[in-house]
């Protein structure tokens, strides 16, 4: 694969932990499920689904009625979505990286990637995409970001930010939360390849509140904090409890952008 060492360990991280991440993580929006079906994914849709985790998103896809290959890197990912899916039988779950994986002869209606797409390969992972698609078919990427959004929230960041500055040297100097409006709909990377047309973008914004645990809880499924020094990272949450606790009565609010992009095969 392309790219650093730190980038093919902290994709690696993941899967240390399935069940924090499938206790811990927030689900996607439903509207998305909904939009995913208007946009012409009807049931019985053959559907590719690249990095399922703990299949987070493939349960309610598999709800749909839609039949799924989901190809996830994570062994202990992999096994805590087969568990997930016990009652489908509409959905294989295959242990590999998407970058290796031999791609079937029968192409796709749809390749799917859920908070997934940006960890794989970049030199690779728009071209195959479009060849596991057939001619129309749609690729649909999940992204999402902590927006600004909500008094509490952004007091809540600032102060945060201050301990990650301490105690994680990574963090850059400053840092501030973007509103929903200002993170741009990015699909040059598709466009520029040629094998996909423009892409047409859904956005849902969305709050979630965490109890002091929870938050933290949640925060031990994001890479960086799982590649942080033991010491550093033990420092870094009794901190964050501790701010928590004290000035904000034990319960935090985040708030979310989740952004839904598809595109068509048009080549």
């Amino acid at each position: 694969m392309s790219g650093s060492n730190d980038y093919v360990r902290l994709r690696e991280t993941f899967n240390e932990d399935a069940e924090r991440y499938d206790r811990a993580r927030p689900r996607y929006p439903a509207q998305l499920f909904d939009d995913l079906a208007a946009a012409g994914l009807a049931p019985g849709t053959r559907l590719l689904e690249i990095g399922c985790g703990t299949g987070q998103a493939t349960v309610p896809l598999a709800e749909r009625g839609y039949r799924i290959v989901a190809v996830e890197l994570g062994a202990d990912m992999a096994a805590a979505a087969r568990r997930n899916l016990a009652g489908s039988d509409s959905v294989a779950v295959v242990t590999a990286a998407f970058e290796e994986w031999p791609l079937p002869a029968e192409p796709f209606d749809a390749v799917f990637s859920a908070t997934a797409f940006h960890w794989i390969d970049p030199a690779v992972r728009v071209s195959k995409s479009a060849d596991a698609l057939r001619l129309g078919g749609l690729l649909a990427t999940v992204g999402t970001h902590h927006i600004a959004g909500g008094t509490w929230t952004e007091a809540f960041f600032v102060e945060i930010q201050k301990l990650y500055e301490r105690f994680d040297p990574s963090t850059p100097p400053g840092l501030r939360l973007e509103g929903a409006q200002n993170i741009p709909a990015d699909d040059r990377e598709l466009t520029s390849s040629e094998r996909f047309g423009p892409a047409s973008f859904y956005r849902y914004e969305w709050e979630q509140r965490y109890s002091t645990a929870e938050y933290l809880d949640l925060l031990l499924t994001y890479s960086g904090h799982r590649a942080l020094p033991e010491a550093q990272q033990s420092a870094l949450l009794n901190s964050i409890a501790r701010l928590i606790d004290v000035d904000y009565g034990g319960q935090v609010v985040k708030r979310h952008l989740t952004e839904l992009r598809l595109a068509e095969r048009v080549r």
